[in-house]
């Protein structure tokens, strides 16, 4: 299936288990089957305990206090480009968002959900998964908690928390629709592992929570699938990184300024798609990089990569991003002359 993505959706104008508390839905089907009961089968009426109005109730209160819980550990971040949103990650300052809401900017205003404002700086990011991470120098901090995105299953309740339009601390809900989506960001980044959600993902939504009804930290809203046929976003079509994800690589910008080990297969190539998809040309290498090593050169195409199609840069991009450092795949492609040939590349990793 081909995903049409939106443009992101952060510049504004100016252990989750199965049931708990998520198995409240399956309360409020229950009920609504119970009171549909024809009379004497035994339905409960309207006001016996248990039935819908009282699950209701209660999913309504969880929510609340979902939203009461992780709401202070999410900011704003202003940078000359517009406002996006981060999640306070730790006590000692460090905020986590998305690498293009920091734009390749150094310096940022970060307002906390108090109203505080503080000046940020920059620790470190990767565009490889599109996350950064900004410190501020400021006391009394609440960092949010991170679930193990790994536990996460389809039809799990999530709420969406962040600043989309401008609208500090807004909150949308949904569903976790899909997990393991591969989706490309743009011609050179592609998200492995992403989260599919039908909560709401607006423009100032990225770097922002995606919470499970512990008020947890599941993933961080990153884009939103946009519609071709209308020109806008998908409705109820979102993608956010797993916490999972998240950790790994916030850990490593904090500790060491970059990403050490990103998991991320690479070719270390620059290609640019060709009329008529035939493959992608091969601009440039880089020195001693994986496909440089294996003997490609600049000026051929890569039609295939492990025997997968490679018709345009983001289908390139796509095959890498499930595909394992260290891992030897054949690399079909045509040389200028016209020849082909299938060659070994011991891939390299996307550094950091």
């Amino acid at each position: 299936m081909t995903t049409h993505l939106a443009s992101h959706p952060h510049h504004a104008s100016r252990d989750v288990p199965r049931f708990g508390r998520g198995g409240l839905a399956l309360v409020l089907v229950a009920g609504l089957v119970a009171a549909c009961a024809a009379p004497g089968t035994g339905a409960p009426s309207p006001s016996s305990p248990g039935t819908t109005d009282g699950a209701a109730v209660t999913l309504q209160r969880d929510f609340v206090d979902v939203v009461n819980t992780v709401a202070p550990s999410v900011v704003v971040i202003e940078t000359p480009q517009g406002l996006g949103s981060g999640i306070v990650y730790d006590t000692k300052g460090d905020i986590v968002t998305n690498a293009h809401v920091t734009d390749g900017s150094r310096t940022f205003r970060v307002t906390l959900a108090d109203g505080r404002r503080f000046e940020g700086k920059l620790v470190g990011s990767f565009a490889g998964d599109d996350l950064a991470v900004i410190h501020i120098d400021a006391s009394n901090l609440a960092p949010a908690t991170f679930a193990d995105s790994s536990k996460l299953v389809v039809g799990d309740i999530v709420l969406a928390v962040g600043n989309p339009l401008g609208l500090q601390s807004s909150v949308t809900e949904g569903i976790i629709s899909a997990l393991g989506r591969t989706v490309p960001e743009s011609s050179s980044v592609t998200l492995p592992n992403a989260i599919q959600t039908s909560a709401a993902i607006n423009p100032g939504n990225s770097g922002g929570a995606l919470v499970d009804l512990d008020g947890h930290v599941v993933g961080i809203p990153t884009l939103a699938a946009g519609d071709p046929q209308l020109g806008g976003a998908a409705v109820g079509i979102g993608f956010a990184i797993p916490s999972n994800i998240v950790t790994d690589i916030a850990d490593q910008l904090i500790k060491n300024g970059k990403v050490i080990d990103s998991h991320r297969a690479w070719l270390g190539t620059t290609v640019a798609d060709i009329m008529g998809g035939a493959g992608v040309l091969v601009h440039s290498l880089q020195a001693d990089g994986p496909a440089a090593k294996a003997g490609i050169r600049a000026g051929e195409l890569i039609t295939s990569v492990n025997g997968q199609q490679t018709p345009s840069s983001v289908a390139l991009a796509d095959v890498l991003a499930n595909l394992t450092p260290g891992e030897a795949v054949p690399v079909a492609i045509v040389r200028p002359d016209g020849t082909t040939s299938t060659i070994d590349v011991t891939l390299g990793q996307l550094p950091g």
